[in-house]
């Protein structure tokens, strides 16, 4: 059956939020090579635009991958109305540096949103290793919370919080954080992928506490070739490239401020043309 399946084929389609998807892509050679941190360009059609998009889940042995379409625009609105069946125009990857925590032993995953996509790939590898990991995921409200069975059957401790308490937990990643470490937990290394705020309020606590801590800055990537320059970001004082450099760094020597500034420079023309797309204006 595997040898009928044409190249790019959407094996499954998974909605996990209001406006989140989760495609099963048919890719084998790219699952025969990715790793966990890595991303993939795709692109929807012939005429389409490339966008990039991190893995967050693969099968060798399927020869599939797995990706999240949040809605922001014309081409993410466009791959979420495919159905299983339909198939992508061009899967390009795995692209960027894979994720190396080997050196640590006590890690605590942080995921914020649809940045829970990234670290899931990291608890599965850290789980497999015998290393499994304490996992945070935050979001606004219950029904934005991804992957919470899946993260409870490869974390030693998984901690979800939202910030509507419709979860239970009310607060944000950084509370957990701050709770678990009072209750005596003690991290070599904190992994945070999420909004850039999110990481930024990461990044600022275990600077505190003198916690190394690992930032995915693959929100800010666009061409993901380094041909384009918007994923440009000033880590230690130098500039780096997201897609190219990274797209990990060190969480307490990149320049967050600088980062959401630029993220922010095109918000009113983003949201007129999602109205547009979407029939509301």
């Amino acid at each position: 059956m595997s040898g009928e399946r044409k190249n790019y084929a959407i094996l499954s389609k998974r909605r996990l939020a209001d406006n989140v998807c989760e495609f099963k892509i048919y890719a084998p050679l790219v699952a025969r090579h990715c790793k966990a941190g890595q991303f993939l360009i795709l692109r929807a059609s012939k005429d389409g635009e490339r966008v990039p998009f991190t893995i967050c889940d693969y099968s060798r042995e399927e020869g599939s991958i797995c990706v999240l379409v949040q809605e922001v625009g014309y081409t993410t609105v466009m791959m979420s109305r495919l159905c299983e069946g339909d198939a992508l125009e061009d899967v390009v990857g795995p692209l960027g540096n894979p994720t190396d925590l080997s050196r640590f032993e006590n890690i605590c995953l942080v995921g914020g949103g649809i940045g829970s996509a990234v670290i899931y790939p990291q608890a599965k590898q850290l789980f497999a290793d015998g290393k499994a990991a304490d996992i945070i995921v935050g979001a606004r409200t219950k029904s934005l919370l991804m992957y919470k069975d899946e993260f409870m059957a490869c974390a030693k401790g998984a901690y979800f919080v939202t910030d509507d308490g419709s979860n239970g937990d009310r607060g944000t990643v950084v509370d957990m954080l701050s709770r678990l470490i009072e209750q005596g937990k003690e991290y070599d290394c904190v992994f945070a992928v999420g909004p850039l705020g999110m990481m930024k309020a990461v990044s600022e606590f275990t600077k505190a506490y003198g916690i190394p801590t690992v930032v995915s800055m693959n929100s800010l990537m666009v061409d993901g070739t380094g041909m384009c320059g918007c994923c440009r970001l000033t880590v230690g004082g130098k500039i780096k490239y997201a897609c190219v450099d990274g797209p990990e760094f060190d969480g307490h020597a990149v320049d967050f401020d600088e980062a959401i500034k630029r993220s922010r420079m095109y918000k009113e023309q983003e949201a007129e043309h999602l109205c547009r797309l979407r029939g509301e204006k």
